[in-house]
Protein backbone atom coordinates (compact mmCIF):
# COMPACT_ATOMS: atom_id res chain seq x y z
CA UNK A 1 0.00 0.00 0.00
CA UNK A 2 1.58 3.28 -1.11
CA UNK A 3 1.78 6.44 1.00
CA UNK A 4 -0.41 8.52 -1.38
CA UNK A 5 -3.01 5.74 -1.26
CA UNK A 6 -2.92 5.76 2.54
CA UNK A 7 -3.18 9.55 2.66
CA UNK A 8 -6.31 9.47 0.48
CA UNK A 9 -7.80 6.94 2.89
CA UNK A 10 -6.86 9.07 5.88
CA UNK A 11 -8.35 12.24 4.37
CA UNK A 12 -11.57 10.44 3.48
CA UNK A 13 -11.79 8.92 6.95
CA UNK A 14 -11.35 12.30 8.64
CA UNK A 15 -14.19 13.87 6.64
CA UNK A 16 -16.45 10.95 7.50
CA UNK A 17 -15.54 11.00 11.20
CA UNK A 18 -15.99 14.76 11.62
CA UNK A 19 -19.48 14.72 10.10
CA UNK A 20 -22.22 14.59 12.77
CA UNK A 21 -23.24 11.06 13.68
CA UNK A 22 -24.59 9.09 16.64
CA UNK A 23 -21.15 8.32 18.09
CA UNK A 24 -19.52 11.74 18.04
CA UNK A 25 -22.71 13.41 19.22
CA UNK A 26 -22.83 10.94 22.13
CA UNK A 27 -19.26 11.93 22.99
CA UNK A 28 -20.32 15.57 22.95
CA UNK A 29 -23.36 14.86 25.08
CA UNK A 30 -21.36 12.90 27.65
CA UNK A 31 -18.69 15.59 27.84
CA UNK A 32 -21.28 18.31 28.34
CA UNK A 33 -23.15 16.29 30.96
CA UNK A 34 -20.20 15.00 33.01
CA UNK A 35 -17.18 17.01 32.02
CA UNK A 36 -14.03 16.62 29.99
CA UNK A 37 -12.86 13.30 31.49
CA UNK A 38 -16.15 11.57 30.70
CA UNK A 39 -16.10 12.94 27.15
CA UNK A 40 -12.58 11.57 26.60
CA UNK A 41 -13.49 8.17 28.08
CA UNK A 42 -16.53 7.99 25.79
CA UNK A 43 -14.29 8.85 22.82
CA UNK A 44 -11.90 6.01 23.69
CA UNK A 45 -14.83 3.64 24.15
CA UNK A 46 -16.36 4.30 20.74
CA UNK A 47 -12.96 4.08 19.07
CA UNK A 48 -12.15 0.78 20.84
CA UNK A 49 -15.27 -0.81 19.39
CA UNK A 50 -13.87 -0.30 15.89
CA UNK A 51 -11.38 -3.13 16.48
CA UNK A 52 -14.31 -5.54 16.49
CA UNK A 53 -15.73 -4.21 13.23
CA UNK A 54 -12.29 -4.21 11.59
CA UNK A 55 -11.76 -7.85 12.56
CA UNK A 56 -15.15 -8.90 11.19
CA UNK A 57 -14.56 -7.03 7.96
CA UNK A 58 -11.04 -8.42 7.47
CA UNK A 59 -12.02 -12.03 8.19
CA UNK A 60 -15.14 -11.73 6.06
CA UNK A 61 -13.22 -10.33 3.11
CA UNK A 62 -10.59 -13.06 3.39
CA UNK A 63 -13.27 -15.75 3.39
CA UNK A 64 -14.98 -14.30 0.32
CA UNK A 65 -11.69 -13.96 -1.56
CA UNK A 66 -10.89 -17.61 -0.89
CA UNK A 67 -14.32 -18.63 -2.20
CA UNK A 68 -14.18 -16.86 -5.58
CA UNK A 69 -11.54 -15.05 -7.66
CA UNK A 70 -14.23 -12.58 -8.79
CA UNK A 71 -15.45 -11.86 -5.29
CA UNK A 72 -13.12 -8.93 -4.63
CA UNK A 73 -14.38 -6.97 -7.64
CA UNK A 74 -17.97 -7.83 -6.79
CA UNK A 75 -17.50 -6.51 -3.26
CA UNK A 76 -15.97 -3.31 -4.55
CA UNK A 77 -18.84 -2.69 -6.99
CA UNK A 78 -21.47 -3.47 -4.37
CA UNK A 79 -19.61 -1.22 -1.96
CA UNK A 80 -19.47 1.57 -4.54
CA UNK A 81 -23.25 1.42 -4.94
CA UNK A 82 -23.73 1.47 -1.17
CA UNK A 83 -21.34 4.39 -0.67
CA UNK A 84 -23.14 6.42 -3.35
CA UNK A 85 -26.48 5.62 -1.70
CA UNK A 86 -25.39 6.74 1.80
CA UNK A 87 -23.74 9.78 0.19
CA UNK A 88 -27.05 10.79 -1.36
CA UNK A 89 -28.75 10.25 2.01
CA UNK A 90 -26.19 12.50 3.70
CA UNK A 91 -26.68 15.22 1.07
CA UNK A 92 -30.44 15.27 1.70
CA UNK A 93 -30.22 14.80 5.47
CA UNK A 94 -31.94 17.30 7.72
CA UNK A 95 -30.75 15.74 10.95
CA UNK A 96 -30.35 18.22 13.76
CA UNK A 97 -27.35 18.69 15.96
CA UNK A 98 -29.15 18.93 19.26
CA UNK A 99 -26.92 17.61 22.04
CA UNK A 100 -28.50 16.18 25.15
CA UNK A 101 -27.58 17.92 28.38
CA UNK A 102 -29.68 15.75 30.69
CA UNK A 103 -27.60 12.58 30.73
CA UNK A 104 -27.20 11.17 34.21
CA UNK A 105 -23.72 11.06 35.66
CA UNK A 106 -22.00 7.65 35.63
CA UNK A 107 -18.65 6.26 36.80
CA UNK A 108 -16.03 6.52 34.08
CA UNK A 109 -15.72 2.73 33.70
CA UNK A 110 -19.45 2.58 32.99
CA UNK A 111 -19.13 5.38 30.45
CA UNK A 112 -16.37 3.43 28.69
CA UNK A 113 -18.29 0.14 28.76
CA UNK A 114 -21.48 1.78 27.51
CA UNK A 115 -19.58 3.46 24.66
CA UNK A 116 -17.86 0.23 23.59
CA UNK A 117 -21.11 -1.74 23.68
CA UNK A 118 -22.95 1.01 21.83
CA UNK A 119 -20.43 0.77 19.02
CA UNK A 120 -20.25 -3.04 19.01
CA UNK A 121 -24.01 -3.47 18.78
CA UNK A 122 -24.44 -1.12 15.84
CA UNK A 123 -24.68 -3.36 12.73
CA UNK A 124 -24.45 -0.30 10.48
CA UNK A 125 -20.83 0.18 11.55
CA UNK A 126 -19.97 -3.40 10.56
CA UNK A 127 -21.71 -2.96 7.22
CA UNK A 128 -19.90 0.32 6.64
CA UNK A 129 -16.51 -1.25 7.32
CA UNK A 130 -17.31 -4.18 5.04
CA UNK A 131 -17.90 -1.85 2.09
CA UNK A 132 -15.56 1.04 2.96
CA UNK A 133 -12.25 -0.61 3.82
CA UNK A 134 -12.07 -2.90 0.74
CA UNK A 135 -12.19 0.17 -1.52
CA UNK A 136 -8.63 0.94 -0.41
CA UNK A 137 -7.26 -2.61 -0.49
CA UNK A 138 -4.78 -3.32 -3.27
CA UNK A 139 -6.02 -6.56 -4.83
CA UNK A 140 -2.53 -7.23 -6.21
CA UNK A 141 -0.67 -6.20 -3.08
CA UNK A 142 -1.18 -9.50 -1.28
CA UNK A 143 -2.43 -10.25 2.24
CA UNK A 144 -5.75 -8.39 1.95
CA UNK A 145 -6.66 -9.20 5.55
CA UNK A 146 -3.48 -7.52 6.81
CA UNK A 147 -4.21 -4.49 4.61
CA UNK A 148 -7.71 -4.33 6.08
CA UNK A 149 -6.34 -4.48 9.63
CA UNK A 150 -3.90 -1.68 8.82
CA UNK A 151 -6.65 0.47 7.36
CA UNK A 152 -8.89 -0.25 10.33
CA UNK A 153 -6.10 0.75 12.70
CA UNK A 154 -5.57 4.03 10.84
CA UNK A 155 -9.31 4.69 10.95
CA UNK A 156 -9.39 3.92 14.67
CA UNK A 157 -6.42 6.17 15.46
CA UNK A 158 -7.84 9.16 13.62
CA UNK A 159 -11.19 8.49 15.32
CA UNK A 160 -9.48 8.62 18.72
CA UNK A 161 -7.93 11.99 17.86
CA UNK A 162 -11.12 13.56 16.47
CA UNK A 163 -13.44 12.15 19.13
CA UNK A 164 -10.99 13.27 21.82
CA UNK A 165 -11.24 16.81 20.44
CA UNK A 166 -15.02 16.50 20.68
CA UNK A 167 -14.74 15.26 24.27
CA UNK A 168 -12.11 17.80 25.36
CA UNK A 169 -13.98 20.79 23.97
CA UNK A 170 -17.46 19.33 24.51
CA UNK A 171 -18.95 22.39 26.17
CA UNK A 172 -17.63 24.88 23.64
CA UNK A 173 -18.39 22.67 20.63
CA UNK A 174 -21.89 21.89 21.85
CA UNK A 175 -22.69 25.58 22.31
CA UNK A 176 -21.17 26.45 18.90
CA UNK A 177 -23.18 23.76 17.10
CA UNK A 178 -26.41 24.86 18.80
CA UNK A 179 -25.82 28.45 17.68
CA UNK A 180 -25.11 27.30 14.12
CA UNK A 181 -27.57 24.53 13.19
CA UNK A 182 -26.60 24.93 9.54
CA UNK A 183 -23.05 23.74 10.33
CA UNK A 184 -24.26 20.19 10.72
CA UNK A 185 -25.93 20.24 7.33
CA UNK A 186 -22.73 21.47 5.66
CA UNK A 187 -20.69 18.77 7.38
CA UNK A 188 -23.24 16.20 6.23
CA UNK A 189 -22.94 17.51 2.68
CA UNK A 190 -19.15 17.31 2.80
CA UNK A 191 -19.34 13.70 3.99
CA UNK A 192 -22.02 12.92 1.39
CA UNK A 193 -19.92 14.34 -1.43
CA UNK A 194 -16.95 12.31 -0.19
CA UNK A 195 -18.97 9.10 -0.18
CA UNK A 196 -20.31 9.73 -3.69
CA UNK A 197 -16.90 10.65 -5.11
CA UNK A 198 -15.36 7.52 -3.60
CA UNK A 199 -18.19 5.33 -4.91
CA UNK A 200 -17.91 6.76 -8.41
CA UNK A 201 -14.12 6.37 -8.41
CA UNK A 202 -14.45 2.71 -7.46
CA UNK A 203 -17.22 2.01 -9.98
CA UNK A 204 -15.35 3.46 -12.94
CA UNK A 205 -13.03 1.08 -14.80
CA UNK A 206 -9.30 1.56 -14.75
Amino acid sequence: MTLPHLLVFLGTSIVITVAPGPDNLQVLARGIAQGRAAGLVAAYGFASGLLFHTTLAALGLAAVLRASPWAFQAIKLAGAAYLIWIGLKALTSRAGLGVAHGQAGKPLWQVYRQSVLGNLMNPKVTLFFLVFLPQFVDAHGGRPSLQMFMLGLVFMLQTVVIFSVYGWFAGALGAWLKRRPGAGRWLDRAAGATFIALGVRVALPG
